[in-house]
């Protein structure tokens, strides 16, 4: 037999069309740094100044860096679970040709009032996913939920209808009674699902069938449920201290000098 070995044969070149050029959908697990802080938010939570992620809200104090959720929820209690809805590729046309890329759409949640959403779009699938669940953790929102007639035990339901729109989609949230479950399309049903919400009617219109649409018009509905303010928010409210303003002295220790 002629030796393949030479010439321009495929014989030795040592890598194929099989799985190993990088786009596995898991999410493997990368080596992982100490987290040094960088915003105050950030030191003052990896300090232990805050207790819950609530505290974060309350203020509508941006979060810059997604460590800040690990904290609060350890990836050890698997507390926060994660799904990805989506990977598509998408192509740049380039003067070299065609680029293509993939583009992730993730889902996290607690189950119990927080979710988030994360898009992103990278070379790799894995690389892609990874970015997503960390930009859905920085994106992450809390989820009021109330009652349908008595307010008997925990809340189960949306406080009121509401509607998010993205596109052509339009997603509306009506309160149901307890154990309807979530009726609703399986898109919506799973952020629905992370959010902690138990029971709900959903109505959508427009072309659902685009994916990233649909998922951020039910986002941008979960994000209206604390816009409403109904009769029970109509008490005065007590003022406190922002954590900014409460560990000013903390903060103030290790500030660079300008």
């Amino acid at each position: 037999m002629a030796d393949r070995g030479g010439g321009f044969g495929r014989a030795e070149r040592g890598r194929g069309r099989g799985r190993g050029r990088g786009r596995g959908r898991g999410r493997g697990k990368v080596e992982e740094k100490e987290w040094v802080p960088v915003t105050k938010l950030g030191r003052l939570v990896k300090e232990a100044k805050l207790q819950k992620i609530e505290e974060v809200f309350l203020f509508s104090i941006p979060l810059k860096e997604w460590q800040i959720i690990d904290e609060f929820m350890p990836p050890t209690s698997k507390k926060l679970l994660d799904e990805v809805m989506k990977v598509s590729p998408v192509q740049k046309q380039t003067s070299a040709g065609q680029r293509t890329r993939f583009k992730a759409f993730v889902v996290v949640g607690d189950q119990d009032g927080h979710v988030g959403l994360g898009v992103k779009c990278s070379k790799e699938v894995a690389n892609a996913i990874r970015a997503a669940i960390q930009v859905a953790k920085l994106t992450m929102i809390p989820v009021r939920r109330g009652y349908w007639g008595n307010k008997l035990g925990q809340p189960h339901t949306v406080p009121c209808k509401v509607t998010g729109k993205c596109g052509s989609c339009i997603v509306r949230l009506v309160p149901a009674p307890k154990g309807t479950g979530i009726v609703a399309a399986p898109v919506p049903k799973k952020m629905l699902q992370f959010a902690g919400v138990d029971d709900v009617f959903t109505q959508s219109k427009g072309a659902t069938r685009t994916l990233g649409n649909f998922v951020k018009a039910t986002f941008a509905a979960l994000g209206k449920t604390y816009g409403v303010l109904t009769p029970d928010l109509w008490a005065a409210t007590h003022f406190t201290k922002d954590p900014y303003q409460e560990h000013t002295d903390f903060l103030a220790l290790h500030q660079k000098k300008i």
